[in-house]
């Protein structure tokens, strides 16, 4: 069974995003679309990974974990649209003034892939953030049919996943990724007033 959860244990998130073999390693740790470019190639090596650490002592996680068991398989970073270099991108565009959230990276570890977790990550990432009051999460992924995806661009999700978690596309773009076109899908997200949501 799968649970997706708030990514509050840093140990967990750097087996999905640390580095692998060279712990000085200089890698994305999901950092390369939640700051802006300066910080961004300011943090090198173990740095980014204190970043993180940071982020994950936060009020509110960066985003969500899958967990396999007791075994964390996958990630979903998740954040306010407003506060991600995504607000300010010339290629892809603003719908409208709503404080939507953004998904901007997927990851599934080698060896799970193919079981499902990917769109448990999604929903549970909008549940997180339905958790925060957003009113609508929204992500860029490929359009790409049925063609296959470079894996090394996989990780902005495709269109099928997304719509499989009931997200719609809201707008075209002129972003592209590993030669596919990205596009804004959105997810509404409906309050509960029984609930007090």
């Amino acid at each position: 069974m799968i649970e997706v959860r708030p990514a509050e244990r840093f140990d967990d998130v750097a087996v999905l995003l640390g580095p692998k073999k060279n712990p000085d390693a200089t890698v994305c740790w999901c950092l390369s679309h939640r700051l802006d470019s300066g910080t961004n190639t300011s943090l090198v090596g173990p740095a980014r990974g204190e970043y993180v650490r940071d982020l994950c002592s936060q009020e509110v996680a960066p985003g969500v974990l899958a967990y396999l068991e007791s075994e964390p398989v996958g990630w979903a970073g998740v954040a306010p649209r407003r506060d991600l270099p995504i607000a300010r991108s010339r290629v892809v565009p603003t719908v409208d003034t709503q404080p939507v959230w953004s998904i901007f990276c997927i990851r599934v570890r080698p060896g799970y892939r193919g079981r499902g977790i990917a769109r448990e990550l999604v929903e549970g990432a909008v549940e997180f953030a339905r958790g925060h009051g957003a009113p609508a999460v929204e992500a860029v992924p490929v359009d790409n049919g049925a063609e296959k995806v470079n894996l090394t661009m996989a990780f902005v999700g495709f269109r099928a996943l997304f719509e499989e978690a009931g997200f719609v596309k809201v707008a075209d773009t002129t972003s592209v990724a590993g030669g596919y076109p990205r596009i804004v899908m959105r997810c509404q997200i409906v309050r509960d007033p029984i609930r007090g949501e």
